[in-house]
């Protein structure tokens, strides 16, 4: 059993670029497709993950040291950093319960698909690191690991939940038919723009407020397509962190290169997968009839859409803004400021890629991951000190990916009956925008269902 546990470790030690392909090629295999084509099929999506990683990592780099330098100039007072889920995701896989989760969250996905509670088959392995965490900062927060087990069964059945509900999202807006994306931030603070989206559609003037890509090009010209756009936006926030002109200007062209390689190392990735979800598709329609079964996958295919990108641009000043009217907030939003995309992706596909109504429903929700953030800070902080990341009575952090979700927060202070006021808004709030959104998307499906 611990050499079984020590496999599975390694395996996750070298991150989604190899995980996934193995998964994916010993998937393909079961889908009778092959050694060659399955091979090449792993290897493929491990080169798309790569060039995500290079692209994210081009954003970390130059985006990072520029909030933070903004952060500096304005002398914000924000002491506790963000330590984004480049630092997050690590503390949750060296936690008690970083492997069990992984089990957990499989056994949930497949009883939930035998019962036909989701259409949702999950390969994301990776990304159950977000489950995981839920269930050690429970732990922390209660001392039981038992709870801390229940906490990631039911985190696992509301993401697989989320994957069914913006089913129509993935499929209609971004074009990825026949794949889920239940994980991480995009899905659990989608919910949030599902009600703003039909309320701006009933305030006359702004219902007819229409700001897309496509109609940026349109006014502008060629000084509205993506690359420019890019461009200006990162000579703006190189600006605003005083930076010199030339600095800025680099960070421009960075930014612009951001603009166009995303989507193109997103590309390679579906070409990977569009042989394994047609096999898959296949055989799940001939033994579950009607069922439509989705692959979930990781959040990573949403930032190939130019819209989520600017979106994302924008909100690297709007996110530290935020962070100083939050009442309270001691966080200083840091490493999640460069991937501010996985926020926001859902809600950019919800408003159909209406930037306007992004920069609505993405203020909420960076407001609400904020204040959550900050009163996560202790859990956090000790789980870290838990594992060995940090060392023990030294400075304190938190994370907007994961230590900011409503999920995480609920479990962990109702679980130790740490009610305040502040538990009974945010319960109201995620439960009101979640039901909402089910309620909305089931009779869209029922629709679908009777015109097919």
């Amino acid at each position: 059993m611990d050499l079984l546990l020590d496999g599975v470790q390694y395996i996750v030690d070298l991150g989604a670029s190899v995980m996934l392909p193995i998964i994916i090629f010993i998937l393909a295999l079961c889908l009778k497709q092959g050694v060659g084509k399955s091979l090449q099929s792993g290897i493929t999506i491990g080169i798309g993950f790569i060039g995500i990683g290079l692209v994210v990592g081009l954003l970390r780099d130059s985006l990072g040291p520029a909030a933070e330098a903004m952060a500096k100039e304005f002398n914000l007072g924000l002491k506790v950093v963000d330590l984004g889920w480049p630092g997050t995701a690590p503390i949750a896989w060296a936690s008690d319960l970083g492997l069990i989760a992984i089990p957990i969250a499989v056994a949930v996905n497949l009883l939930m698909v035998a019962l036909k509670l989701t259409k949702v088959i999950n390969i994301d392995i990776w990304n159950i690191w977000h489950m995981a965490f839920t269930g050690a900062i429970v732990q922390v927060a209660t001392g039981n690991i038992y709870l801390g087990m229940i906490a990631i069964a039911i985190h696992a059945v509301i993401a697989y939940k989320l994957g069914d509900m913006f089913g129509q999202v993935t499929d209609g807006y971004f074009g990825l038919d026949g794949i889920s994306i239940p994980h991480g931030t995009s899905a659990y603070m989608g919910v949030f723009a599902v009600p703003i989206d039909d309320f701006i559609s009933k305030i006359p003037v702004l219902n007819k407020i229409e700001l897309t890509e496509e109609t940026i090009e349109k006014r502008l010209g060629v000084l509205g397509q993506p690359t420019i756009v890019g461009a200006v936006m990162g000579i703006v926030i190189g600006l605003l962190a005083k930076y010199p002109v030339g600095k800025a200007m680099q960070l421009g062209i960075q930014m612009a290169g951001v603009m166009v390689l995303m989507p193109m190392v997103v590309k390679l990735i579906m070409q990977g997968l569009l042989p394994i979800s047609e096999a898959a598709k296949s055989i799940l329609d001939k033994k579950f009839k009607g069922s439509n079964l989705k692959i979930g996958l990781d959040p990573a295919l949403l930032l190939g859409d130019s819209q989520v990108i600017a979106s994302s641009l924008l909100f690297v000043p709007l996110t530290i803004l935020i962070a100083i009217i939050v009442p309270g907030n001691q966080v200083l939003p840091f490493g999640d400021l460069a991937t501010i995309g996985f926020f926001i992706a859902i809600a950019t596909g919800i408003h159909k890629g209406n930037i306007f109504r992004t920069l609505i429903s993405g203020s909420v929700i960076m407001f609400i991951t904020i204040w959550i953030s900050n009163q996560m800070i202790h859990l956090q902080t000790t789980l870290g000190e838990k594992v060995g990341v940090l060392a023990k009575g030294g400075e304190k952090v938190s994370s907007l990916d994961q230590a900011g979700s409503p999920i995480t927060y609920l479990l962990a202070k109702g679980f130790t009956f740490e009610m305040g006021i502040g538990f009974f808004v945010i319960l109201l709030l995620y439960l009101g925008a979640f039901f909402y959104t089910f309620v909305k998307y089931k009779k869209e499906m029922i629709y679908i269902d009777e015109i097919e």
